[in-house]
């Protein structure tokens, strides 16, 4: 089924609606005797350059989609946390394949575009990893000085629990590009854009087990027009 879409919003902004499910390469370096994502150290599978998350059809769509934009901002909608995260606490690194950590050739191209085409605000929107997140998307994630090319924010699950609280601030030290990580909370996130600034809210209620539980602001973010970067509101 053909899911991914493009809608757009006047001069403001273009939606650019992405399915990262039914087009991808299966995941790299399954365990023995199962199959799907697994988390990983040694995995030359994984950083092939053939391998795509999107599908090549998919990539190219969004690639041309991008280049023609004149909207002030793209926001890039898509099922989960694009920014790379170092799951290994010290030397080395581990990654979960099942997202774009599984394929990072595919991600470091979309990026590369993004930059090299200038496009105009990018902003990357996702979901699934049960928590709320907040981060720079790099050329290099390993490189503290590589400039920064787009602002992600993941929004947290509606009922669902998260990751243990001490994995999540263990993956904050390996990956200093993430601004926030937050399994705790449920919730949603609401984004509201201007022509000057896209204003990131993180909506968090006290419980799930209680209806009409108390719901506040978890943290507030802001991205200025033509300054790529997660900045606190």
């Amino acid at each position: 089924m053909r899911l991914y879409a493009r809608v757009g919003f006047g001069k403001l902004g273009a939606f650019h609606l992405l399915d990262d499910r039914q087009y991808r390469d299966y995941q790299a370096c399954p365990s023995p005797g199962r199959g799907g994502s697994n988390t990983v150290e040694a995995c030359a599978e994984r950083s092939d350059p053939n391998r795509s998350l999107l599908g090549s059809e998919q990539e190219r769509w969004l690639a041309e989609g991008l280049a023609r934009s004149r909207t002030r901002w793209n926001l890039i909608a898509q099922q989960t946390l694009m920014a790379q995260v170092d799951q290994k606490p010290g030397p080395g690194q581990s990654f979960w394949t099942d997202g774009w950590d599984g394929y990072p050739a595919a991600r470091s191209r979309l990026l590369r575009s993004l930059a090299l085409r200038r496009v105009s605000n990018p902003i990357v929107l996702g979901g699934d990893v049960h928590g709320f997140y907040a981060a720079d998307l790099k050329l290099d994630f390993d490189d503290l000085r590589s400039p920064v090319v787009a602002t992600e924010f993941v929004t947290t699950s509606i009922s669902s629990d998260g990751r243990p609280p001490e994995r999540v601030a263990a993956a904050l030290s390996e990956n200093p590009h993430i601004k926030l990580a937050d399994g705790t909370r449920r919730g949603y996130t609401r984004v509201t854009l201007s022509r000057d600034r896209a204003v990131v809210e993180m909506q968090a209620v006290d419980t799930v087990k209680t209806p009409g539980a108390p719901i506040s602001t978890l943290a507030t973010f802001v991205v200025e027009d033509g300054k790529a970067g997660a900045v606190r509101g």
